[in-house]
């Protein structure tokens, strides 16, 4: 059975924070290269970050060494990969477009993702999808905010 406790975390943080990035650098007019490369140093030195804390946490429970290590893998390899799918749209789209199926095919790995966390807690999928796809539509949104004003401010 497919363990998603071992790749959710990762994987919702590479999701929600290339949307949040793809969208708040494009509202300040951010250039492809600057895009792509926040998303790269999301990618891994943000991801290094998370895999880190994760594994202390992991430790700090006193889970089974061999267990948090696959925990702390699992993670770091979806998030990078997940990363690098956004790091494709943007450089396969022109700018204007970009955005847009960034986060709609943001939105529909989060949806999958919840879908399969739901199914393995036996809980109804729809609200759980509902609920995680409107925080993230804010997380959008403030990302969004915060590089128009940035933007309008500093130009």
């Amino acid at each position: 059975m497919l363990k998603t406790r071992r790749f959710s975390y990762g994987g919702t943080a590479a999701v929600v924070t290339s949307m949040a990035l793809i969208g708040g650098l494009s509202a300040a007019d951010a250039t492809k290269p600057i895009i792509v490369s926040a998303l790269l140093i999301a990618a891994l030195a943000d991801n290094l970050t998370d895999a880190l804390s994760i594994h202390i946490f992991q430790e700090s429970e006193a889970l089974d060494d061999k267990d948090a290590f696959a925990g702390t893998l699992a993670n770091f390899v979806a998030r990078l990969l997940l990363c690098l799918s956004f790091v494709a749209l943007v450089g396969l789209f022109p700018l204007a477009h970009a955005a847009p199926v960034a986060i709609a095919w943001g939105m529909l790995l989060l949806a999958a993702l919840t879908y399969l966390v739901a199914r393995e807690r036996k809980t109804r999928p729809l609200p759980e999808v509902v609920k995680h796809l409107v925080v993230a539509s804010a997380v959008i949104i403030a990302s969004w905010a915060i590089g128009h004003g940035v933007g309008a401010v500093l130009t």
